[in-house]
């Protein structure tokens, strides 16, 4: 029987990436971090998800993004990690930062979503047992929550970090004003805010609408989530629908009219992106990085060149003056 080989890290993985400081903290983290939003589930191809996890710390992406409701069904991303983690990365567990969220609908009941301290800590200590973990580096609250106090959802992330079952705290999808509150609240209970993940890119660039300043100002870290606008910022759309594209596969989080209304937009980017010697996914990763108020971009991958493609838009994330004019007279 041939003896199976144990999985050893690149040795030379840190010279492959650069490392940002989360605001004002003490935490660095990848200009790329690997989400597990897809992929990861109990029907995907359980080797392949190892063979993502290794090629990404193997380049020195050191952050894996999680959460609970991931999959699918629900949670089976986390607990896909923690078998990986086992198997492959329990000696490494002090070089990564794991982070994981709620906030969505994961179980069914009054008690299953949203901002509650009954849902947030149950939340958690459901991830920390799906991933065999004994605490999490970050742990985000995943969306806004307008019917449950701002105070008792902070209160339930400081209470994570007291009770030693989260490094680091962090909130999604928060809109500035709402964001600032909570900056404040967290504040003052003496567990600042690490990290807020917004989603931006190209298209979709409401942050640049007053959150990036609060951010910089109350020396928060920014992650973004969805580089790529689901695809839209490839080359994948730019000849027709491929049959195995997510248009065509699963409509939820984008449809084919979508990108039919934008198209125009993504061919002229595409003739930006090749002038600067990049790909369009490239380049919309790198015009993500040019800010330097962003700690790190959250790539999704099904396969590992994927990853290593997107390892290349670090290497030019500075703009023209002419081609920013070009870029934003586009979008």
């Amino acid at each position: 029987m041939s003896k199976k080989i144990k999985y050893e890290a690149n040795a030379s993985r840190y010279d492959k990436m650069k490392y940002r400081r989360t605001g004002k903290s003490g935490l660095l983290l990848p200009e790329l971090s690997l989400g597990l939003w897809h992929n990861f589930g109990k029907k995907d191809d359980f080797k392949n998800a190892r063979n993502l996890l290794k090629c990404a710390f193997d380049n020195g992406i050191t952050h894996f993004d999680l959460a609970n409701n991931y999959g699918p069904p629900y949670g089976s991303a986390e607990t896909t990690f923690g078998k990986i983690l086992k198997k492959d990365f329990k000696k490494y567990r002090d070089e990564l930062i794991i982070s994981s969220k709620a906030g969505y609908d994961m179980w069914p009941g009054p008690y299953g979503e949203w901002g509650s301290k009954k849902y947030l800590m149950a939340s958690l200590n459901q991830s920390l047992k799906r991933m065999g973990l004994d605490y999490v580096d970050i742990f985000y609250h995943h969306r806004p929550d307008y019917d449950t106090p701002l105070e008792e959802t902070m209160g339930a992330l400081d209470l994570m970090v007291r009770q030693g079952k989260a490094l680091y705290v962090g909130i999604s999808n928060y809109q500035p004003e709402r964001a600032a509150e909570a900056f404040k609240i967290l504040k003052d209970l003496g567990t600042p805010c690490l990290i807020h993940q917004p989603r931006y890119n190209m298209l979709d660039r409401w942050v640049e609408d007053g959150l990036l300043n609060l951010i910089e100002k109350e020396g928060v870290g920014a992650i973004a989530f969805s580089p790529l606008a689901q695809g839209m910022l490839t080359d994948k759309y730019l000849n027709g629908f491929p049959e195995d594209s997510r248009a065509i596969k699963d409509g939820r989080y984008l449809k084919t009219e979508q990108i039919k209304k934008q198209l125009d937009k993504i061919k002229a980017l595409n003739e930006i992106a090749q002038n600067r010697n990049q790909n369009l996914a490239q380049m919309a990763i790198a015009w993500i990085l040019k800010d330097k108020r962003i700690t790190s971009v959250l790539i999704g991958a099904s396969k590992t060149e994927q990853i290593l493609d997107s390892l290349k838009a670090t290497e030019n994330t500075v703009f023209s003056e002419e081609e920013l004019a070009l870029i934003n007279n586009l979008i």
